[in-house]
């Protein structure tokens, strides 16, 4: 996969180039990972890239030049142009599947009050916000975005099981991890993880997983279709959850 990052602050990337995962795919030439500067394109002697707001307002929007050069410097048939912004459509796992299956990604980082509006309308296929929330910046979005489709790659992780088990990627929270000592300052590890019983093992996970989502994430349950066993252990959820309250 390649994915190209346009942004005004291409330094707050660099970590992220030898960085874990990321860095491991771009070694194994799995992920072809560059940053390009915007400013780069700007044709103003002192290279801004910004200006006053048409019909006034407060600060200043990132001028459409510079942002429609960078795009089309490194854009082809196959490419899919982000722009990372609070207005777009909330990210998840089932947007991050998808986007891992593309084979070029342009990361368009806003700044100041956003973009011309003309670069969204008419040079952006798709419009993404990574919560309700506003930063100054589109650079922490486009890592989020990064990070989460880089590990979907197929060759990325050691296992497929790395992935698939983790919170969202089936749409239900992941259940609770323990590892060694078996006790620690007299917690013990649930003592079903320790009987060598996979079936009942597994039965466990699945149940603490529909617990953590009826818990935390209700809205999860809604949209997901449950399997008889899954109504099943929900229904006992549930059920000891109104005894103790």
């Amino acid at each position: 996969m390649k994915i190209d990052v346009l942004t005004l602050f291409p330094e707050i990337f660099e970590y992220i180039f030898g960085w874990s995962i990321i860095g491991r795919a771009i070694k194994d030439e799995i992920l072809d990972l560059d940053c390009i500067n915007i400013r780069d394109f700007s044709k103003d002697k002192h290279k801004r890239v910004d200006d006053y707001p048409f019909g006034g307002g407060p600060g200043m929007v990132m001028k459409p030049e510079p942002i429609y050069d960078s795009i089309q410097s490194i854009k082809k048939d196959n490419s899919k142009v982000i722009y990372l912004s609070p207005k777009g459509k909330v990210y998840n796992q089932k947007l991050a599947n998808r986007l891992s299956k593309e084979e070029h990604l342009i990361l368009l980082c806003g700044h100041y009050e956003g973009i011309d509006n003309r670069i969204i309308e008419n040079y952006v296929d798709e419009v993404i916000s990574i919560g309700d929330f506003v930063l100054t910046g589109g650079e922490i979005p486009a890592m989020v975005l990064i990070d989460s489709i880089v590990r979907l790659i197929p060759g990325v992780l050691s296992s497929e099981d790395s992935y698939m088990e983790e919170s969202h990627y089936d749409g239900l929270l992941e259940y609770p991890q323990y590892t060694r000592p078996r006790e620690f300052r007299g917690h013990l590890v649930p003592p079903i993880l320790l009987s060598g019983d996979h079936k009942k093992i597994e039965e466990w996970k699945k149940y603490e997983s529909l617990k953590n989502t009826y818990l935390n994430r209700k809205e999860l349950l809604e949209k997901r279709e449950m399997t008889t066993m899954e109504k099943e252990l929900l229904e006992k959820i549930i059920e000891s959850n109104n005894e103790k309250n």
